[in-house]
């Protein structure tokens, strides 16, 4: 159990910072353990928060951002060995990463092992990049230059970002992701459906994000309209048409490789979008992401009450294993709550500079 998990490993981090409190920093005593007549002494060399009891010290740890401690830790030498401690951020990993709303390939896949290789482990350095609000104050800030050039590369036409989008979380939701993004001018404006063809396939939708990056997105259903929708009611299985089966490998998982489609359309993106349905998800689809995207992929969790966690979902479909970089976002699909944090992922990924 998650809970007891992370109670367990609470005790764990009390001991650990009292023993480090104890070996390194011996003079910082409790304010309880003070002589009467050397109390006054103490509170004037020392700071209040230094002479609290060390339960109470991660306590008042526990409620602070991960950028509110690294400027705790910035106040003394003591404070900086404290927040530095690898098993006080390893409970906030455990903690926290269940509630992040995106988690992408910067954070390390690496399997609880050994007591040994947790402590040498940079938990610290390991939140700071996972956490998305931490991965937000790193976004580069937009360089007065970048002003002009920007207006004189407006002048001149580029391609456009190009991702095939597709999973079972829109076929299987009751609300229709696509449907609600040709209907979402305030959140994606559609400029409109492009001539050319992809393979014959079809060229997608054009949407435009912060009104001046223009992306497409080609759609790839696992059938025909019909048959979708008989599925859906009756809440039956579907032959999926975009990937063939071959058998199963020696662990006796399902081995299926993309339609020769599909193979075409891996040759001319950018990037996938895979929708999951974040209320169902099961083992059967973590065979949909393959690593054939040429750049980047994206796993889009649309969900509507409960949710399955972003680091949940990504290990379901092996992402840590992909060679690309990869972001799972979670998204509300009646509201659209999330979608932009993925598409300026994407972007980014594309080489889009975005400010």
């Amino acid at each position: 159990d998650m809970a007891e998990k992370i109670q367990q490993l609470e005790s764990l981090v009390i001991r650990s910072l009292r023993r480090f409190r104890d070996r390194y920093f011996p003079d910082k005593v409790v304010e309880a353990d003070l002589a009467v007549g050397d109390s006054g002494k103490e509170e004037q060399q020392y700071g209040f928060l230094d002479t609290l009891p060390v339960d109470v010290q991660f306590l008042i740890m526990t409620f602070l951002s991960p950028a509110d401690l690294c400027h705790l830790g910035a106040t003394s030498r003591y404070w900086r060995a404290m927040v530095r401690d690898p098993l006080l951020w390893r409970y906030f990993l455990l903690r926290d990463m269940p509630h992040w709303p995106s988690i992408d390939h910067s954070l390390d896949d690496r399997e609880e092992g050994n007591e040994g290789i947790k402590l040498k482990f940079d938990y610290m350095s390991e939140y700071l990049k996972g956490c998305p609000f931490s991965r937000q104050q790193w976004l580069p800030t937009r360089p007065a230059y970048e002003v002009v050039t920007s207006f004189f590369q407006s002048l001149v036409p580029s391609s456009e970002p190009r991702y095939a989008m597709f999973g079972p979380g829109m076929e299987q939701l009751d609300v229709s992701l696509v449907t609600r993004l040709m209907h979402a001018p305030d959140i994606l404006p559609v400029s409109g459906t492009p001539h050319r063809q992809i393979n014959g396939i079809g060229s997608g939708i054009s949407y435009m994000f912060n009104n001046q990056h223009k992306f497409n997105i080609l759609t790839l259903y696992s059938t025909n309209r019909a048959e979708r929708e008989r599925a859906r009611v009756q809440q039956e299985s579907i032959s999926n048409k975009l990937f063939t089966f071959e058998g199963n490998d020696d662990s006796g998982d399902p081995v299926c490789v993309p339609a020769p489609q599909v193979q075409q359309v891996c040759q001319v993106v950018d990037g996938f979008i895979y929708v999951a349905n974040a209320d169902t998800m099961t083992h059967h689809t973590q065979w949909f992401l393959t690593d054939q995207c040429r750049t980047s992929a994206v796993g889009s969790c649309t969900r509507s009450m409960c949710r399955t966690p972003c680091v949940d979902m990504a290990k379901r479909l092996g992402l840590p294993h992909l060679p690309n970089p990869w972001m799972v976002q979670d998204t509300v699909a009646e509201s659209l709550s999330g979608l932009l944090d993925g598409i300026s992922w994407l972007l980014r990924c594309s080489g889009v500079k975005l400010y």
